[in-house]
């Protein structure tokens, strides 16, 4: 089997295009994980332009990925290894603060995505066992079986404590497994997203009255208890909800992740990521769209997928199996954050920006150590945080960050480095275009920090802050143990950074780039 040439033990080269395509079919669990909370805030109308525009941004931002991930197809770990690439020269830390961004905001999705999935079972199969604290709905249930002190223990977390050990076993073994279980899973979500998007139009439960504008309006609450809000609210409100839903319309950045395994590892990753990106966007629109007209807002502000699938088909028998398919898109979303997540690690690691115990691959040629501690900090997570949609929240403070770096990477490569090889070129219009989604991905996250508690039911207080904050930190601190202290190196701001490859490099990368059987 060929081989990219990476290391003593090499990530193998075993993807095609539509492999990648299926492990961002993860994006529809993300959505239907924060659907509910956009539509409380800016009803069935508002969610489906919001939720479409960012969808759209996507396009444009994984386009320039494109591009770079050719430039380097031998490093792991995705996008923030570009902004690292493009910013070292400039400034070395921009690197550790991107790539721990990206990680923290892939490996949350195992936790947030595991108690909702043990909460959609739960309300199906299990609704009298004890749910304990979740992380929508009511603040606490009123029953559980344990408390760690940080979160009511019930049957959602059990679920998700076994989802998540086993979506690390599936990996830890290698991709192919997980992958395999990906066409299944994908196919068969096929159904309940038909259901959600396309069915309310053809057995007449579409109503458009059943959408709203909700807050976008310029009114908050209901009846007598409604309020006016001023035009200043209304486009900061769309600005924090557009930041807020970058960690999911965006999560199709994993198809970049893997060009090192793709077997054609230009035309995969540009074929993975737009493929990827326009189902993407079709996802965004139809299904708010379908299901909020459908079953109305209240329904689906409640996460009450269960009952919407029973209003839209009729059938228990049938909502038990959609039960079914789609607590395995959850599993889908929750395999490609760990197979993501882990191989952000251990490309940060890789290119000496954290410990280099991370820097290790398994008998299995997968990032195992990397796998192992996604798994630990999920569990602690689903154990002892109670606000897990606050911790996502918070976690997309490094991740936006991270994108903005490397999007002005790409604008950094562009002119520190035009003589580097270049086997996906983009024409120049992208340069303009890359200063546009620098600065929308700037002031997007100057208002999603600011002011995100004013969204989503007011998750993400100055706990949660500290956290996102604070990962950024330990990010810096990391760095500086790696090359002070296991490195030997004394600190520096700025490296060196070749405007060509070396010989060497440049036969790795050729080989890397050359198509294999």
């Amino acid at each position: 089997m060929a081989e990219a040439v990476v290391e003593e033990r090499q990530l193998l080269k075993k993807l095609r295009w539509w492999d990648g395509f299926v492990i961002a079919l993860a994006t529809p669990g993300f959505l239907l994980g924060s659907l509910g909370y956009s539509v409380g805030d800016i009803g069935g109308w508002g969610s489906v332009l919001l939720w479409g525009i960012s969808a759209g941004l996507a396009f444009f931002i994984m386009t320039l990925y494109s591009e770079m991930a050719a430039m380097f197809p031998d490093k792991p770990g995705g996008f923030p290894l570009y902004a690292h690439e493009g910013w070292r020269k400039h400034f070395t830390l921009i690197g550790p603060i991107a790539t721990f961004g990206y990680w923290l905001a892939w490996s949350v999705v195992l936790a947030f995505l595991g108690v909702f999935a043990g909460q959609i079972i739960t309300a199906a199969w299990f609704p009298d066992e004890p749910f304990g604290s979740v992380f929508f709905g009511s603040s606490a249930a009123e029953s559980s079986y344990f408390s760690t002190g940080g979160a009511e223990i019930g049957l959602p977390h059990l679920i998700a404590i076994g989802l998540i050990l086993s979506v690390w076993l599936f990996n830890f073994r290698g991709t192919r497994v997980a992958v395999g279980f990906g066409y299944l899973a994908g196919a068969l979500l096929m159904i309940p997203l038909f259901v959600f998007m396309i069915l309310p139009f053809l057995n007449g439960d579409f109503d458009s009255s059943n959408l709203t504008w909700g807050a976008l309006d310029g009114t908050a609450g209901s009846g007598e208890e409604a309020t006016s809000i001023s035009t200043w609210e209304i486009i900061r409100l769309s600005l924090v909800w557009l930041w807020i839903m970058a960690w999911s319309s965006w999560g199709v950045d994993t198809c970049a992740t893997f060009a090192p395994e793709y077997k054609d590892t230009v035309n995969d990753t540009k074929l993975a990521l737009r493929s990827a990106c326009m189902f993407t966007l079709a996802v965004y629109i139809l299904l708010p769209l379908g299901l909020v007209g459908g079953v109305g807002e209240e329904t689906v502000a409640a996460f009450d997928y269960v009952g919407a699938l029973e209003t839209l088909t009729g059938s228990t028998a049938l909502t038990n199996f959609f039960v079914v398919v789609i607590v395995a898109s959850f599993v889908i979303s929750m395999n490609t954050a760990t197979a993501d997540g882990s191989r952000a690690l251990y490309g940060i690691a890789r290119d000496g920006m954290t410990v280099k115990q991370l820097y290790s691959l398994n008998k299995w040629n997968v990032p195992g150590r990397a796998m192992t501690l996604d798994m630990i900090v999920n569990i602690c997570f689903v154990l002892f945080v109670g606000n897990i949609f606050g911790i996502l929240a918070a976690s997309n403070i490094g991740y936006v960050l991270a994108h903005f770096f490397a999007i002005t990477g790409f604008i950094l490569l562009r002119r520190d480095r035009p003589d580097w090889p270049r086997p996906i070129r983009l024409s120049p219009i992208w340069i303009p275009i890359a200063w546009v989604l620098a600065v929308v991905t700037a002031v997007l996250t100057f208002f999603g920090v600011g002011w995100f508690q004013t969204a989503a039911g007011g998750y993400g207080g100055t706990t949660e802050k500290i956290i996102g904050f604070g990962v950024l930190i330990l990010a810096i601190v990391l760095f500086l143990f790696r090359r002070i202290v296991q490195d030997g190196e004394r600190p520096h701001w700025r490296e060196d950074a070749p405007a060509v490859p070396d010989a060497r490099t440049a036969a790795m990368l050729e080989e890397a780039a050359r198509p294999v059987a």
